[in-house]
């Protein structure tokens, strides 16, 4: 421990990063439980945030430094071409620039807590070299790492997508309907049988890498105590649960990022115009680095009036989004981490840093809460903001945001709960008490429609009658489509198909009708449904919604009957024989598919099988009483460690296939009294 107290003194003298103490790591208890969750216990909140770096390392190194490979220009050095790409919008989108610019915005208590997190991750890469992805990474600084958080929530905005479509000369399109998704609910204390209120947390990740969830609890005598879900390099909880209160996540779809057309002067190819005067792009070479290419490339970056600007076969297009303007996304959730009531959470919220996410609210005081939460820029009417809009006029140069009391929001509806499933906040509750979409600007482009998801929401839950605990879980855990399909692609007509008339496929399309559309592992309807809509979704993406026709229904079991006869030598095979839950060496069949509670989504594998990328992730029940600790259980389809070697490596697969959870607490003495290890950062 001396040793590396010395150490990390010497480099942080040496690089002059921190004018703060050190953080003495005798001071800081990592308690591993049974399921090698970590629970970080330390007097203060920058002692706590050293040890939750330390222990998120020790589990997910390599996915940490994934997202602070593009503050030093690595991405393309570590990940080839496709990294560089990273890069590239690291530099576009001036997320180091828009840091240093506003770096005095970051609250005094924040900046002393990531001083302990960046302490720590930095020793842990001077005493792991062998983990570290590229030498030159670390060590990092506060303003680097505050940078990452920028990239990663412009990135998560959109920005990627519009990217793509700018490099690609494509129109921005409305968002589709079949969202991989996420569920959160709110149940206030009046409609449970057990007097509690609930809530569920449930967004659904990729389940290894970056945006895998990360299960920790960190506890502190300055007023944290919380435990939850996180990204990798996430210094606080993300969505969780304290000692008073919760809240959850789920991706929203509203319209918070734009795309402009330049107008250029045919006499200047670097000049737009504006408001009738043509003006000077601002233009920056930087040098990407890629793995396996000797030299540097060199590109240009481009900047207009309205924000990160390309070039494409047509013109010059510029991107303007909310979440390259503000840097206090991390400190605004370490707010929400200390709150202790509604109050005091609705003022975190009130920063409005946080420029996207659904966020659903419950806590030990009756008040659930729920609000569809954006940056969203205070547009003029007359403008097709959905499309690309022109770049030329002050008059779509929009430079406010709407305060958040003008977002969609609910509070204690008379119904007694509250939902999200990503589908619109216009159906977020019972019929009654839903906000109307026509009291909200047109040019916001709030969600407007429902998923399968929302729709079986509310076919289980009860309306006029309470709900118990376990019907709250089985909600979460169903795998049944509702009773009529919300897909982009109506495959409906697929089940009018008479097999009578199709003797070549006859078995298929007997089986598929007779399938009572829910997506359990053991069942063959699920097995041909999954394949009919990963091929309908491949070959009719971009066309507007609307129905299969008989002919596109036909071809589409042809494609299953030669899918399955090729890599099965059968067609009667069970959604579990097709699709695989699969970490390490080890595999298990699985149910589940897009847009359902319990989700999957996929991608192949060996032998025609396809495996689980994408789905549940962290799921958290929340139930909260007037007087005591939260009772909370949660369940990681995987396990807490990414180390094959460990045992915590895929313990909770079993569990989470079985739709079982596991029992977690906020009480310390108890963390203690179970614990599987005790240990210092070291």
């Amino acid at each position: 421990m001396k040793t590396s107290f010395l150490l990390l003194s010497c480099l942080l003298c040496t690089c002059n990063i921190f004018s703060q103490t050190l953080i003495n790591p005798a001071a800081i208890d990592i308690v591993r439980d049974s399921f090698g969750v970590p629970h970080i216990f330390a007097k203060t909140d920058p002692e706590v945030a050293y040890g939750l770096a330390w222990a998120e390392a020790e589990d997910e190194f390599a996915s940490m430094q994934q997202l602070l490979l593009p503050v030093k220009g690595l991405m393309g050095k570590v990940l080839g071409k496709q990294g560089a790409a990273g890069d590239y919008a690291f530099a576009l989108f001036r997320c180091k620039e828009i840091t240093e610019e506003k770096w005095n915005t970051l609250s005094p208590s924040f900046i002393k807590y990531i001083t302990g997190y960046v302490q720590a991750l930095n020793l842990y890469a001077a005493t792991h070299k062998s983990e570290v992805l590229n030498k030159n990474l670390f060590p990092i600084t506060l303003k680097e790492f505050v940078s990452s958080s920028v990239f990663a929530l412009t990135i998560f905005n959109g920005a990627d997508g519009a990217l793509q479509r700018i490099f690609s000369n494509t129109e921005p399109d409305a968002p589709e309907l079949n969202k991989k998704g996420s569920n959160s609910a709110a149940v206030l204390n009046t409609k449970t049988t057990t007097g509690e209120s609930f809530l569920l947390i449930n967004a659904h990740q990729p389940n290894t890498g970056p945006q895998a969830f990360y299960e920790a609890h960190i506890c502190s005598e300055e007023g944290l105590n919380v435990l939850g879900g996180l990204l990798a390099g996430a210094p606080c909880i993300l969505h969780g649960v304290n000692e008073n209160l919760g809240w959850a996540h789920t991706v929203n779809y509203c319209d918070r990022l734009d795309e402009f057309q330049l107008q250029m002067n045919p006499e200047n190819a670097m000049q737009y115009m504006f408001d009738g005067q043509w003006i000077n792009l601002e233009v920056k070479i930087i040098k990407l680095a890629i793995k396996g290419i000797p030299i540097k490339i060199k590109r240009k970056v481009y900047w207009s009036k309205y924000g990160a600007t390309m070039k494409n076969t047509t013109g010059f297009y510029s991107i303007r989004l909310g979440a390259n303007m503000k840097i206090g996304v991390l400190d605004q959730w370490y707010q929400m981490d200390k709150a202790k009531n509604y109050t005091e959470f609705y003022a975190a919220l009130n920063k409005q840093e946080l420029s996207m996410f659904n966020i659903m609210y419950a806590d030990k005081h009756d008040t659930i809460f729920y609000i569809n939460n954006a940056l969203m820029p205070v547009r003029n009417s007359g403008y097709k903001w959905l499309k690309t809009v022109p770049g030329n006029t002050s008059n779509t140069l929009w430079t406010k945001f709407r305060n958040i009391k003008e977002l969609p929001q609910y509070i204690n509806p008379s119904s007694g709960f509250l939902f999200n499933t990503n589908h619109s906040s216009f159906l977020a509750t019972a019929t009654a008490d839903n906000l109307k979409a026509s009291s909200f600007a047109k040019q916001d482009g709030w969600e407007t429609y429902n998923l399968n998801r929302s729709v079986r929401f509310m076919e289980l839950f009860p309306q006029n009658e309470k709900l118990s605990y376990e019907q709250f879980k089985a909600l979460k855990f169903d795998k049944q489509l509702p009773a009529v399909l919300q897909y982009n692609y109506n495959i409906d007509s697929m089940f009018l198909l008479n097999e009578i008339e199709y003797p070549q496929y006859a078995s298929i399309i007997s089986t598929f009708k007779k399938w009572d559309k829910k997506g359990n592992a053991e069942s063959n309807g699920a097995a041909i449904f999954l394949l009919s809509y990963e091929y309908l979704k491949k070959k009719l993406k971009g066309q507007n919604p609307r129905k299969i026709t008989r002919t596109e229904a036909v071809e589409t079991f042809d494609y299953v009957k030669n899918y399955l006869q090729t890599n099965f030598a059968k067609t009667d095979i069970a959604l579990g024989d097709l699709q695989k839950l699969v970490r390490g060496k080890r595999e298990w069949p699985l149910g589940g598919f897009p847009d359902v509670l319990s989700p999957q989504w996929t991608a192949p594998m060996k032998n025609g099988r396809l495996k689980s990328i994408g789905g549940d992730g962290l799921i958290m029940f929340v139930r909260f009483a007037k007087d005591g600790l939260p009772k909370i259980e949660t369940i990681n389809m995987y396990g807490a460690s990414s180390h094959p070697e460990s045992k915590h490596f895929d313990d909770q697969v079993e569990m989470y296939l079985q739709q079982k959870t596991k029992r977690m607490t906020l009480d310390k003495k108890d963390i203690y009294k179970n614990a599987e290890s005790i240990y210092h950062p070291q």
